[in-house]
């Protein structure tokens, strides 16, 4: 076989491997993406469920209007669209959501000093069906963290980030707990 063959194939090889690695970043990409996606669809059941709950608890909380306007708007932020593919504008969509989500905690810890409303039937099942939510979105935001450790690690390591920077694909930000969930529980705030 003449040189031009020999350049010709490894030619070949060096397109192919390079498809294959443009390949493989795109389904991970899009596995984040999918991942997202899925938080979202939690969202939304949260977001849904939401002015149930403050329907029934406007019944019975007048004193803390305050924190079911905080909730609402909260809501209305949360629930705001964004572009998936923009790092930032994901990051700011999962801080909304994780300052409601504290608000909701705030919301449910109230409802425990209304001793009519937290025996109300609705108001019980409300509270499992927005437990059971919650419960979605946790495991919902540990398959994107999974899967946006994936992407970034191929578009972070060569030959990956050439490859991602000419398909315009970034590296996508995790979902952190914001720091009043990582503050230590002290037991006796509860007694």
């Amino acid at each position: 076989m003449s040189v031009m063959g020999w350049v010709a194939i490894a030619l070949v090889a060096v397109v192919v491997v390079f498809y294959g690695w443009y390949v493989s970043i795109i389904k991970r990409r899009n596995k984040a993406q999918e991942a997202l996606s899925g938080i979202d669809v939690q969202l939304q059941k949260r977001s849904n469920l939401i002015p149930n709950i403050l329907k029934i608890a406007k019944k019975f909380m007048e004193h803390e209007s305050a924190l079911l306007t905080q909730v609402t708007e909260l809501r209305t932020k949360a629930g705001a669209d964004y572009d998936s593919s923009n790092p930032e504008e994901v990051k700011a969509h999962l801080g909304a959501a994780k300052e409601l989500s504290g608000v909701m905690g705030r919301l449910m810890v109230a409802v425990e000093a209304y001793p009519e409303l937290k025996s109300n039937e609705t108001m019980i099942q409300a509270q499992q069906t927005y437990n059971e939510v919650e419960a979605q979105i946790a495991a919902a935001r540990r398959f994107y963290n999974s899967a946006v450790s994936t992407l970034n690690n191929a578009v972070q390591i060569f030959p990956g980030n050439v490859i991602a920077g000419m398909a315009g694909v970034a590296a996508m930000p995790f979902y952190e707990a914001d720091e009043a969930a990582r503050a230590p529980v002290d037991a006796g705030d509860f007694l």
